[in-house]
């Protein structure tokens, strides 16, 4: 990365941060919770860590509630177990999904300060009551395939392909960029990860 693009990269991640610091959690939440959603290998998980080490905050994973077999429905178990207590300023609490059958421990978040909500579908409409700030990371499909194979293997390409159907779906029916406070392009790895 050039100079120049590190130092527009490093303002940008300022601007949002700022932007982010600033901004208000809707009436009667009591933890500011910033969405920071896209589509798979959109590099939204890269983003969330950069911001979560300028804010001092939680991150959790929509990959927490999400699987293979249930990409995107999963919605109503985070916010029973996660947003509702945040927002009246209780401890959140819920046990990960396992995507490869190893048991995970449970995680709590708690309320007050700043919990960013990382992945796939974290802006819809159904959080949307919940958050102080969205930001979108837009990022080529051929690319965003590229990274989940890297990262989960050839096996997997029939899953991803099933996954990117069901992303397309959403996008399509909650066009969660256009609601966005902000939309960031995700096809370099300017986040430090």
């Amino acid at each position: 990365m050039t100079d120049d693009a590190r130092t527009g990269f490093e303002g940008q991640l300022g601007a949002v941060s700022e932007a982010i610091r600033l901004s208000c959690p809707p009436s009667g939440v009591k933890t500011r919770i910033v969405a920071v959603d896209g589509p798979g290998g959109a590099g939204k998980s890269s983003l969330a860590r950069a911001l979560a080490r300028r804010l001092d905050a939680w991150i959790v994973s929509t990959d927490d509630f999400a699987s293979w077999d249930n990409p995107i429905d999963w919605w109503p178990r985070l916010l029973e177990s996660l947003l509702k207590p945040l927002a009246a300023g209780q401890r959140g609490l819920y046990q990960p999904t396992s995507w490869d059958g190893t048991e995970r421990e449970a995680v709590r978040i708690e309320p007050g300060g700043t919990v960013i909500l990382e992945g796939v579908t974290a802006s819809r409409e159904a959080f949307r009551p919940y958050l102080a700030y969205s930001i979108w990371v837009e990022t080529p499909r051929e690319l965003r395939l590229r990274r989940g194979l890297e990262r989960d293997g050839a096996d997997s390409t029939m899953q991803w392909e099933r996954w990117m159907q069901a992303e397309d779906q959403y996008i399509a029916r909650e066009r969660p960029a256009e609601r966005a406070d902000f939309v960031v392009r995700g096809d370099a790895s300017l986040w430090g990860g």
